[in-house]
């Protein structure tokens, strides 16, 4: 099995109802739930929302204060408009801006919002990667 791989990343959340709410004003679809947690399939990986102390609980220490910010999620986009809809969507949503998108200095354009638990999204068109019809790396 390759060792250079990811399948789940989980986010912490502090109210899981208004997570999922958000991601389904940006059109996520759940694939499945169970209590306490909800997981949206991202075409060969997953991506949970897990309440923040069940998470420190599950991950052997409960009680810890789980931050975020320290780590960036990114989408990628086929075009400069798609990625000023998509940060307007966000934001129409209920993100908080970090920085509108921009001419960024290796060439492509990007901005950053955060969801509404601080979780750090950047949307991006970058030039010199190609995307497939489901806007998977190609």
């Amino acid at each position: 099995m390759k060792a250079q791989r990811i399948t789940l990343v989980t986010l912490g959340v502090a109210d899981l109802d208004r997570a999922k709410a958000f991601y389904a004003a940006l059109g996520w679809v759940p694939e499945e739930t169970a209590p306490g947690v909800v997981f949206y399939d991202l075409g060969g990986m997953k991506m949970g929302l897990f309440g923040l102390d069940p998470l420190a609980k599950d991950q052997g220490r409960p009680g810890a204060a789980l931050g975020t910010g320290a780590m960036t999620l990114a989408q990628n986009f086929d075009s400069r408009d798609a990625v000023d809809a998509a940060y307007a969507l966000a934001l129409d949503s209920g993100a908080t801006p970090l920085k509108a998108p921009e001419a960024v200095f290796w060439g492509g354009y990007s901005g950053y919002y955060t969801d509404p638990d601080g979780h750090v999204w950047e949307v991006a068109h970058n030039p010199f990667w190609a995307l497939d019809s489901e806007g998977a790396l190609a």
